[in-house]
């Protein structure tokens, strides 16, 4: 005798109806390059900003007014690219500068030279937050002693995506993925191009490093001798 099946009925489900907030302005986006000197990070910033204005997308461009190599009015690569630019002492002044309703008007915003930036965290979080706004971000990620460089690094966390560009290496032709120092100076911020930097891979700057060490302890010793001959 076959066992009685179990009778078919079902569930009813109550349906809740969720109300999400809804935000006043789309959320934006934070796009990072970094890489060592040379390595072509202004020279993409400058296509990808290309990119978004032959799409129909208002641009604009902030760079460091500590970087006077070309100008104040411009960006320009080592390889000739050169866009208009703002050129400021710091991003929280950015929206004063270009006026309240051409900010809302921007859908891009391009960053060079973003390690000379202390306030980039801030703004980034503020433009692609709360504005709107896509921050298309490059600089240097380390200094010549490949410590981290201004805030760069500090904004990866905030970020959709993140490219680590290489240059070539100024000795042996290889990968470089840090800057090395020609000159003895020793402060962080040195702005210079090739006369004072050149991008090495990982094994000639360990080899630069010593030889640059050695010439400073032989400088030293040399004034050392010289100031007890007076």
């Amino acid at each position: 005798m076959p066992s009685p099946r179990p009778p078919i009925f079902s569930i009813p489900i109550r349906q809740s109806h969720i109300e999400t907030p809804q935000s006043s302005s789309p959320c934006g986006e934070v796009h990072v390059i970094v890489g060592p000197m040379f390595a072509g990070k202004t020279t993409t910033l400058l296509h990808r900003i290309q990119a978004e204005s032959n799409n129909g997308r208002t641009v604009a461009v902030i760079k460091s007014n500590k970087d006077t190599r070309y100008g104040l009015d411009s960006i320009v690569t080592h390889d000739g690219m050169k866009l208009p630019c703002w050129a400021l002492a710091n991003l929280s002044s950015f929206r004063q500068k270009i006026g309240p309703d051409a900010y809302d008007q921007l859908d891009v915003i391009g960053i060079d030279e973003a390690q000379f930036f202390e306030d980039l965290y801030d703004f980034c979080c503020e433009a692609a937050d709360h504005d709107g706004k896509t921050v298309i971000v490059a600089g240097l990620d380390g200094d010549y002693l490949r410590r981290s460089f201004g805030s760069v690094l500090n904004i990866i966390p905030l970020a959709n995506s993140v490219m680590k560009l290489t240059a070539r290496c100024e000795l042996c032709g290889k990968r470089a993925f840090f800057t090395l120092r020609k000159t003895d100076e020793t402060e962080t911020e040195l702005i210079g191009g090739a006369e004072v930097y050149m991008p090495v891979c990982r094994q000639h700057y360990v080899d630069g490093q010593v030889v640059i060490g050695a010439a400073r302890s032989v400088l030293e010793s040399k004034k050392l001798q010289c100031g007890t001959c007076t």
